[in-house]
């Protein structure tokens, strides 16, 4: 595996070692990560594979500064996420951070345009919510309010709203979980659209194992570790998925 000093600073996204956690509740110890160690590229796409419980959304918690470890190191570039206070780990979160979640999280008495304009109205370097919509394809659907929208439209609201703020990187835990085949594709080329142009990282959990083959690598996650990553020599388009 190519290791954080083969990459360097410079093209170095998140860099962790030995990372584990555990949850205690009472006498029974959960080992959700068990000695995690590994590399991600900047821009590049990663999907985790694996059952339920095997760690996935443990891991990408840690990594977008929303959960700790319970040991081990996590770097961001060159900054230490495991050595932040929590004020640090937020201005991390707020400044670096997009998140697309299965269910979208939107505020149903807020529209489109004011939904994405709650990232950016705290975001360091913002795209108008508008232009946001636009990337996504509602542009002409920003004063609707989310009971307006389609499920796959909502999604995509959601997406507008996670990449505003011009992220480091994007974080789509299941993003098309509860979507048909037709629009989790949309919601799959404009994922890939932002990784494309604005050189966004993008990790995305899905048990949808057709979605591996846009992925630049594949984490395979199994009880609490990675147990193989996959690289794809030729990626395919959203479109080209089999589902």
């Amino acid at each position: 595996m190519q290791t954080a000093e083969d990459l360097g600073d410079n093209h170095r996204a998140f860099s962790g070692r030995d990372l584990r956690k555990t949850y205690v509740t009472g006498a029974t110890e959960v080992h959700a990560l068990r000695g995690v160690d590994f590399d991600i590229r900047k821009g590049e796409i990663l999907v985790l594979l694996g059952p339920s419980g095997s760690g996935k959304s443990t891991w990408l918690n840690i990594v977008g500064g929303l959960d700790r470890p319970t040991a081990g190191t996590l770097h961001y570039a060159d900054t230490e996420l495991t050595a932040l206070n929590e004020r640090e780990l937020t201005r991390f979160r707020r400044a670096q951070i997009g998140f697309i979640f299965q269910f979208y999280n939107l505020i149903p008495s807020l529209t489109a345009e004011e939904n994405v304009r709650l990232v950016t109205d705290i975001a360091e370097n913002p795209m108008e919510p508008e232009e946001a919509l636009a990337r996504v394809g509602l542009a002409e659907r920003r004063h609707h309010f989310p009971a307006q929208l389609s499920g796959g439209e909502q999604q995509r609201v959601a997406v507008a709203r996670a990449i505003a703020k011009q992220p480091g990187v994007l974080l789509c835990d299941e993003p098309t979980g509860a979507l048909d085949s037709q629009t989790g594709v949309r919601v799959l080329e404009t994922l890939e659209a932002a990784n494309r142009e604005l050189e966004t990282t993008l990790l995305i959990i899905t048990h949808n194992a057709g979605i591996a083959a846009m992925a630049d690598r594949v984490f395979h996650f199994l009880d609490g570790q990675i147990a193989r990553i996959e690289s794809n020599s030729s990626k395919i388009k959203p479109a080209e998925i089999s589902w």
